[in-house]
């Protein structure tokens, strides 16, 4: 696909419309004490996520009604019959870090992506509150919109020693998992929690170094590589390999793509 092409032009601003869209549902909720439900996997939810995700859908759907849809709150919708990741697929993740925007921390995130038989050819990161938004395309440099400026790229880094590490929380390592992230942890300048995709945002930003996680499904993660890699980065699951649709939820950020191998030596099993 032409990352310059009056097409992926079209998917960028059916993207952002899709984002606003969803922003506008997300605002008024934001530090109103709004209750939340708990999904099987006992991650929380509110009206919010699913408003906000129906409000994307409507939006894609009219625009591209060729097009597949997957979000987290609301499944697959595939188009023609097909795999929903099979062509064009939306994949949708309306709140991203539930947990943040329940308890009023603006580091939570609305995340759209579209894929091409399921690798990411577009992502945007938004948060709605702040008013940041990064948008990554295949082709493309990273563009950033916010009120607080700052120049989009990676910034080099001269090896673990000098680099910011981040996680949003460890509780999403198991116990072979927890070994590794202290691997790493101890070999880096610093250690930072919370921030879920708005982290990768801060990597794109040249902020943040690096940022090592799991349980990442692809709703998480399939809107942030176009972001990092647009930006100079790279985002592989731990041991290099690009994602997909088969990744085992393992996700390895680094700004400066120097930091791949040395980072994947301490996350290895």
């Amino acid at each position: 696909m032409d990352g310059g092409s009056e097409q992926m032009d079209a998917f960028i601003a059916a993207a952002e419309a899709a984002i606003d869209a969803a922003g506008a549902v997300i605002r008024p909720h934001f530090r109103a004490g709004l209750a939340a439900d708990l999904k099987s996997d006992a991650s929380p939810v509110t009206i919010a996520d699913r408003a906000a995700e129906q409000a994307m859908r409507a939006v894609l759907t009219e625009r591209f009604p060729e097009h597949a849809v997957l979000g987290e709150e609301f499944g697959q919708a595939a188009a023609g019959g097909h795999s929903a990741l099979a062509g064009f697929c939306w994949v949708l993740d309306p709140i991203d870090g539930t947990r943040a925007f329940i308890t009023g921390r603006p580091v939570f995130g609305c995340l759209a992506a579209l894929l091409h038989d399921g690798v990411p050819m577009l992502g945007v990161i938004d948060q709605p509150v702040t008013g940041e938004r990064w948008v990554g395309a295949a082709g493309r440099a990273t563009l950033f919109r916010g009120p607080f400026g700052g120049m989009v790229g990676c910034r080099p880094c001269h090896g673990l020693a000098a680099a910011e590490l981040s996680c949003t929380s460890t509780e999403m390592f198991d116990d072979v998992d927890i070994n590794a992230w202290d691997r790493l942890r101890s070999s880096v300048r610093r250690t930072s929690f919370g921030g879920d995709c708005y982290a990768y945002g801060l990597v794109a930003l040249g902020q943040i170094d690096i940022v090592a996680e799991a349980g990442m499904q692809i709703w998480d993660w399939a809107a942030l590589v176009p972001v990092i890699e647009g930006a100079g980065g790279r985002l592989t699951d731990w041991q290099g390999a690009p994602l997909s649709a088969t990744s085992d939820g393992h996700t390895l950020a680094v700004g400066d793509p120097a930091l791949l191998a040395p980072a994947m030596a301490l996350l290895a099993h």
